[in-house]
């Protein structure tokens, strides 16, 4: 189980090897994503809070990159946040993700993205719940959930 340290220390002396590497010129991800799609995954945006499709979706499956189809989180560590983002408390594998110190907008944060192809996701924060007290906060956009059927 991840934790704050182990993130910082990802964060600051490098991520772990992802399985595989997915890189696309600017023009194939455009041609690849919807406009916010693109604007979220490759120049870092972010949805409105309350706004994204997943934020209040609880279906069992996988949520997976919406670039390159990497499995991040699994539904079972989602949980509501009351942030306006669906929040989860690990990624479904160790090398599934990629951390970078944030500092934009005045702020200090650690930036999330999928390890595979650098698509931004979002943030981690240390307040999450127990008990690895995680939340990384993901923008619907940048996921696409893959149900599991029964």
């Amino acid at each position: 189980m991840l934790t704050w340290k182990n993130v910082i220390d990802f964060a600051v002396n490098g991520n772990p090897t992802p399985e595989r590497r997915v890189e696309k010129s600017d023009a194939e991800w455009y041609a690849q994503l919807t406009p916010e799609q693109y604007r979220i995954t490759r120049e870092k945006g972010t949805e409105r809070p309350h706004s994204g499709a997943l934020c209040s979706v609880y279906d069992s499956g996988k949520y997976n990159c919406v670039c390159c189809g990497t499995p991040l989180f699994d539904s079972t560590i989602k949980f509501s946040s009351g942030t306006g983002w669906p929040s989860f408390t690990q990624p479904i594998k160790e090398n599934a993700i990629k951390y970078e110190r944030d500092t934009s907008y005045g702020m200090v944060r650690v930036e999330v993205m999928c390890n595979t192809c650098d698509a931004h996701l979002g943030h981690v924060f240390p307040d999450g719940p127990e008990p690895s007290g995680l939340r990384y906060c993901i923008n619907s956009e940048s996921m696409t959930l893959d149900k599991e059927t029964a």
